[in-house]
C-alpha cells in the first residue's frame, strides 16, 4: 500500500469552544460524549471533529471504548450525554436522565439515514443472495423500483470486485468477499459516511487487502470513513489521521508518521512499542 499524505491542517482534538470558533465547521463533530454500561463508564468526555472526505482510523487496546464510540456515533448506542453532529444533523442528551423521546427518535433516524456501518460480523442475511442483500434496503426504505435497486446493487458489486457473485449466498462466499458485500450494502442507501468496525478482524491475512482496498477506493472518491482497527499497516498507510484511545478516553490524535514516530504521550508508546513500525 502506497503512504498517504496527511492532510494535517483538516482535524483537531476538540473542545466545544474549538467547534463552535472554527471558521470551517467540521462535518462530523463529537462534544463531550459520555456512555456508561451501569456503573462502568466507557467514554468519558470525548471530543472530536473531522471534515468532509477524511478517512480517520481508531486504535487502541480491546475494551478501550473504540466500538462503543463508533456505535455512539449514529445512535446504535444512545450517548448518556453529550453532542453528535454529523452534516448538520445533532443530536444531544443533557444527561442519562432525559428521555429519548419519539421527537429525538426521529433526529436519530434522520441522521442514521446519512451512515452506514459495516460490522465485524457483517450481518449478511443468509437466505438471500447476495444481489437480494444489497437491494432489500432500497426497496424496502427508498421504495426505490426492483429495476432500479438492481441495477444500483449491480454497480456497487462491481465496485468492489463482486460483479460475479450477485447470485451466490453470503454461505458460499469467502470471509473477504463477504466482507466485501457487506461494504457494498451500506453503501446501497448512498450514506455521506461509512463507519467500519473492525472489518478485517475475523479474515485470514491473506484476505485482509482486498477488503482494505476497497476502502482505500472509497477514499480517493471522497467518502468519509471512520475505521475502528488494530491493522495497523492500513491505519499508517490509509489514515489522515489517527484517534488513539484507552480508558474510555482520546488520548492522542495524530497525524500517522507523528503518531508511530514520535507519539506525544506515554501511554500512546506503550501501546506502539507491539507493533512493529
Amino acid at each position: 500500500m502506497e503512504h498517504r499524505t496527511c492532510r494535517k491542517w483538516n482535524f483537531f482534538l476538540a473542545t466545544p469552544t474549538d467547534m463552535t470558533t472554527t471558521t470551517d465547521p467540521p462535518f462530523i463533530a463529537v462534544e463531550s460524549l459520555y456512555k456508561s454500561f451501569g456503573d462502568t463508564p466507557v467514554l468519558q468526555n470525548v471530543s472530536f471533529g473531522m471534515r468532509q472526505g477524511d478517512l480517520v482510523s481508531i486504535i487502541g487496546a480491546s475494551g478501550c471504548g473504540k466500538s462503543t464510540l463508533l456505535r455512539c456515533l449514529n445512535f446504535l448506542e444512545v450517548p448518556d450525554s453529550g453532542k453528535i453532529s454529523i452534516g448538520g444533523i445533532a443530536l444531544s442528551r443533557s444527561g442519562s436522565q432525559q428521555p429519548f423521546d419519539q421527537e429525538m427518535e426521529a433526529l436519530a433516524n434522520t441522521l442514521r439515514s446519512r451512515v452506514g456501518m459495516v460490522f465485524q460480523n457483517l450481518n449478511l442475511f443468509p437466505h438471500k443472495t447476495v444481489l437480494e442483500n444489497i437491494t432489500l434496503a432500497p426497496m424496502v426504505v427508498k421504495r426505490a423500483s426492483r429495476n432500479r435497486a438492481e441495477a444500483e446493487a449491480m454497480a456497487l458489486l462491481e465496485k468492489v470486485g463482486l460483479q460475479d457473485f450477485a447470485k451466490r449466498y453470503p454461505m458460499n462466499l469467502s470471509g473477504g468477499q463477504a466482507q466485501r458485500a457487506a461494504i457494498a450494502r451500506a453503501l446501497a442507501m448512498a450514506p455521506q459516511v461509512m463507519l467500519y468496525d473492525e472489518p478485517t478482524s475475523a479474515l485470514d491475512p491473506a484476505l485482509v487487502d482486498e477488503v482494505l482496498q476497497v476502502m482505500h477506493d472509497l477514499d480517493r472518491e471522497g467518502m468519509t470513513q471512520i475505521v475502528v482497527t488494530h491493522e495497523m499497516r492500513f491505519a499508517r498507510s490509509a489514515s489522515d489521521y489517527i484517534i488513539f484511545m484507552e480508558a474510555g478516553q482520546i488520548i492522542e490524535i495524530s497525524d500517522a508518521d507523528e503518531l508511530f514516530q514520535n507519539p506525544r504521550d506515554e501511554r500512546t508508546r506503550q501501546f506502539l512499542k507491539h507493533f512493529p513500525r
